[in-house]
């Protein structure tokens, strides 16, 4: 692969991670409008409320930005740039199509997605840490326990995958895939997407920014565009878990005629499973935050540990 080849598959990742995040945005808005009877985002602009994700961008750039005196200044401006960055480099490998199409294919792609993404979640404690505030310091505290307690599932599930496969490289975990793997694997992939859920704090695990009791968590001193990127950074990890758990536990670009259509195949489940993330939101209420960590040491944990053993056994019965 030469050096223009490779320039070109980055600045397609890189179109896909300023658009796609976006699509996702716009797709919750109008999923919720639906599902709750909310009347501004069908009706913005005319159309189904085409104009509501320009409108929000419009608002963003028009707020000023604040820096709290008492403030981290440099941390505190970093901070979404921290929490946004990582999931552009996490797009560059995962694949979308076969016969190389990838931003950039690596041996050990696997372990690069699941050390990039947990960098993700510093930019929220740097955020939380700097911001002199008290209910934002208790969010990255939240934020910190949850990362600590959701991050050994979901390596756990990955590590099922990818001892099933015989690879870390998630083009050949693809290429391994057979259809009976989806029953076989089920128990990992509901660990995996749902700790990948709680990384995110998406509801029911958004302890961390509880507007019920600490405000908005660690971005309580956010405005305008800076609170932006923090939101933009969560659409993009909607998108990176949404794509990961369906490169690995559901086959990525198989499907019929996944010669010439496998990018289509890719990106069908990755919305599909995107809007499991939106419909989750809508229906279920926020977990306290006793029972947030409860459901990953006695229930996410033993789960994954059991489809380990069960990957071993079946590894070792078909070889």
């Amino acid at each position: 692969m030469n050096l223009l080849d490779t320039l070109l598959r980055c600045a397609a990742a890189l179109v896909v991670f300023l658009t796609f995040p976006l699509i996702i945005g716009q797709t919750e808005h109008k999923v919720m409008a639906h599902m709750q009877g909310r009347l501004g985002p069908m009706y913005a602009g005319g159309f189904h409320g085409w104009a509501q994700l320009v409108a929000d961008g419009v608002k963003f750039v028009q707020k000023e930005d604040i820096v709290p005196a008492e403030a981290d200044r440099r941390v505190f401006q970093l901070a979404p740039a921290v929490s946004l960055l990582p999931y552009l480099f996490v797009l560059i490998v995962i694949p979308v199509g076969p016969n190389g199409f990838v931003g950039q294919a690596m041996d050990a792609g696997l372990f690069f997605v699941l050390a990039v993404t947990g960098i993700g979640v510093i930019g929220k404690l740097m955020a939380g840490w700097a911001s002199a505030n008290k209910f934002s310091l208790l969010g990255g505290l939240r934020t910190a326990a949850q990362l600590m307690s959701y991050e050994l599932p979901m390596v756990l599930a990955a590590a099922s995958v990818a001892m099933a496969a015989g690879t870390l490289s998630l083009p050949g975990i693809v290429d391994a895939f057979h259809w009976w793997w989806i029953p076989w694997q089920a128990l990992g992939a509901f660990v995996f997407f749902t700790a990948g859920l709680a990384e995110l704090q998406r509801p029911p695990f958004d302890m961390p920014v509880a507007d019920s009791e600490i405000i908005f968590g660690a971005y309580t001193e956010y405005t305008g565009i800076r609170f932006a990127f923090f939101l933009l950074s969560e659409y993009a990890g909607i998108l990176v878990i949404s794509a990961l758990t369906a490169v690995l536990f559901l086959g990525g670009w198989h499907g019929p005629m996944h010669d010439q259509l496998g990018w289509l195949w890719t990106i069908l489940k990755t919305f599909a499973l995107a809007f499991v993330v939106i419909w989750l939101r809508v229906t279920y209420p926020r977990l306290r935050e006793d029972q947030l960590m409860r459901f990953a040491w006695t229930g996410l944990i033993p789960l994954a540990l059991l489809q380990l053993a069960l990957t071993g056994v079946v590894k070792v019965a078909i070889s």
